[in-house]
């Protein structure tokens, strides 16, 4: 299916999904938003995939919502998984999506690009990357779930102070706060982000998912013991799989497991 506002292919089990607004700084307008509803619901039926890595094109990741004239004209789409249109339901579900999700940071990220990003499990940045809370400046509330993830991030004080100045972080200073995994040079981005897509696309995707359901349920867990009442509920799932039966084989066979999401 060919896109207006977007890029995507499938390699190896690794899907790749390139915002294509590059004139507008991958600005969320109303198309993009609804075409990248479209394809996470696509990639959330779609079991070959298993992870999905997500970018901008040109020199922006996405300065955030597209306040430009004309740029809301239709109601966006919903997903599936999220009650909330536009971006708000990209982040949220992104955030529910039972696959790994990496941001490859490619330059500007910025309001509800920030967010997005934030919404992936994982970040990679180029150098070039910034980040900014920039919602203050247009005296607008930091949305599409930025308030949770980044204090989760960050930590109270410095979330603070993100959104209340807007200012703008380096890929480095977003390193040392923990809001992205790597800084690797521009030019390496891609390498980089589809190479660690690909080492997570030859694990047990079944048992990834479980473990993705243990961490983020772990935010609303106050209680030690219900947390691990969970995650043994969860290895009894994962035990049950023919992915565990390879995993043990292969180490008794001193061998690489070959995984095949079952």
């Amino acid at each position: 299916m060919n896109y207006n506002t977007l890029i995507l292919t499938q390699e190896e089990g690794v899907a790749t999904l390139t915002l294509n607004r590059p004139d507008k700084l991958n600005a969320w307008n109303d198309e993009l938003e609804t075409e990248t509803l479209q394809v996470l619901d696509k990639i959330r039926r779609d079991k070959k995939v298993r992870v999905l890595v997500i970018t901008g094109a040109g020199r922006a990741f996405s300065s955030g919502a597209d306040l430009s004239p004309g740029a809301r004209t239709q109601k966006a789409a919903r997903t599936t998984l999220s009650t909330w249109p536009g971006v708000v339901g990209v982040a949220y579900t992104l955030y529910n999506l039972d696959r790994p999700t990496i941001a490859a940071v490619n330059g500007i990220a910025a309001g509800a690009g920030f967010s997005v990003a934030l919404a992936c499990d994982i970040r990679i940045a180029s150098e070039q990357a910034r980040f900014s809370q920039i919602f203050v400046k247009r005296a607008l509330v930091p949305d599409s779930g930025a308030t949770y993830f980044l204090t989760k991030l960050v930590g109270t004080s410095k979330a603070c102070e993100l959104m209340f100045t807007g200012d703008f972080v380096s890929a480095a200073d977003a390193e040392r706060l923990g809001i992205v995994n790597k800084v690797v040079p521009h030019e390496e981005l891609m390498n980089e982000a589809q190479a660690l897509a690909k080492r997570i696309a030859s694990g047990p995707p079944l048992t990834i998912e479980l473990i993705k359901r243990a961490i983020y349920k772990s935010f609303s867990e106050t209680d030690l013991a219900r947390q691990m009442d969970f995650e043994m509920y969860l290895q009894r799932l994962a035990m049950a799989t023919e992915d565990f039966k390879e995993g043990v084989t292969s180490f008794l066979e001193k061998r690489e497991p070959k995984f095949e999401g079952k």
